[in-house]
């Protein structure tokens, strides 16, 4: 299945329905009076998440979603059948933006979280309402109102404690094939892997967390090169990132500058995410003469003058990589254990999800208005005097 985690969609809940103008006839009731009926309310729209779904791709060939009408109101005092809600299903990770206002109107994280986006309009009025002691035959009415209408964004970010960083070939689809379930694909050139990997790393019957490997970043991606940028809002998401540097390149580049420049596009791309944890992971060490596996490693780490946790691993035989799993699952549960424990804590994670929600809209402020420049552009390349069209009406 094509992985997509962008889509737009328009969404418009129901009319509600009109107010029933209507007086009782009946046989041997002279004076029977208004008896018109309320309409129903129009049907809201609503999203619901589903662990099911991973992707956005239904909503690339369906963009428009409505809602049922309001009935309107009969005679007799009938009121009209409310619209039918309309629940629309969207992956478990999903920001939904309002593309009018840039407003976060929700972040669905659990399946099965309810999310209204569009109000059902309200029912009309029907003529019982007005009858009065001056007004006993009422001709008036009202209507029901319009259904809320909003165009709305979705973007997916994967649910993962974990998130892989590196420059591409790192060996991070390597490692997460290593450590878990998951099958990326594997191949000696860069860019192997072309969309988000999700791996469940278990360390006993009930003990679990998940990996993410996006694709890889390269020097420039916060101007648009590569791929990596459109993805590393996944990662907005972990705990924990993994800095995965290749200690033996292929192309002898140097693992140092790969490292820095890495850090670099993270920073442009978020600076609220550039202050997770991150550990620095050196991968291939395998590819080293053994007597060289060590000063290499050590050369790196002074370079970079790296102060957290690090971690030497071969990830295509294994080696190091349960060191590693342990190490990240501790932290992680340590890491709950004191949110749940500390409410300053947690009130400081709940503080960088909004940072960082914030960046995202910042980000999509920025589309929008690259967007409506190049609109404008195109509005002013458009020269009337090119295009002199007579017209001939016939006789």
């Amino acid at each position: 299945m094509q992985f997509v985690d962008e889509a737009s969609i328009i969404v418009e809940a129901g009319k509600g329905g009109n107010g029933c103008l209507s007086f009782r006839r009946e046989k041997y009731v002279p004076k029977g009076g208004p008896d018109g009926g309320d309409g129903g309310h129009g049907g809201s729209v609503h999203l619901i998440g589903d662990d099911a779904l991973n992707t956005l791709i239904d909503f690339k060939y369906q963009r428009f979603y409505k809602a049922e009408n309001g009935r309107p109101g009969q005679g007799r005092q009938m009121s009209g059948r409310t619209g039918e809600d309309l629940l629309v299903k969207v992956p478990v990770g999903t920001t939904v933006i309002d593309e009018d206002t840039l407003e976060v109107i929700a972040d669905v994280t659990e399946a099965g979280q309810v999310v209204l986006v569009a109000h059902g309009g309200r029912r009309g009025l029907g003529n019982i309402h007005f009858k009065s002691s001056t007004n006993r035959a009422p001709r008036r009415t009202t209507p029901g109102t319009e259904g809320e209408r909003r165009n709305l964004r979705f973007e997916m970010k994967v649910m993962a404690d974990v998130g892989l960083l590196g420059m591409p070939n790192a060996g991070k689809s390597t490692l997460i094939r290593s450590v878990s379930a998951a099958k990326p694909k594997v191949a000696n050139y860069p860019f192997t892997t072309l969309v988000p990997n999700l791996g469940v790393v278990k360390l006993g019957q009930h003990e679990h967390f998940v990996m993410a490997d996006v694709p890889g970043l390269i020097e420039g991606a916060s101007d648009g090169a590569g791929l990596g940028l459109r993805f590393l809002k996944h990662l907005t998401r972990t705990r924990l990132l993994l800095h995965v540097v290749d200690v033996a390149p292929f192309d002898e580049s140097d693992p140092v500058e790969s490292a820095q420049s890495i850090a670099h596009e993270l920073g442009q791309f978020s600076p609220t995410l550039a202050e997770r944890p991150r550990w620095l992971v050196l991968n291939k060490l395998d590819l080293l003469p053994e007597d060289e596996r060590e000063s290499v490693a050590d050369a790196i780490i002074e370079r970079l003058d790296w102060q957290g946790p690090v971690f030497r691993v071969s990830a295509i035989s294994g080696d190091g990589t349960d060191a590693l799993v342990q190490a990240v699952h501790r932290w992680l549960t340590e890491q709950r254990q004191l949110e749940n424990e500390d409410t300053e804590a947690a009130e400081h994670e709940r503080a960088m999800q909004r940072r960082m929600e914030d960046e995202a809209v910042a980000r999509a402020e920025s589309r929008l208005g690259r967007k409506r420049k190049r609109a404008d552009d195109d509005d002013d390349d458009f020269d009337d005097d090119e295009y002199d069209i007579e017209v001939e009406y016939a006789p």
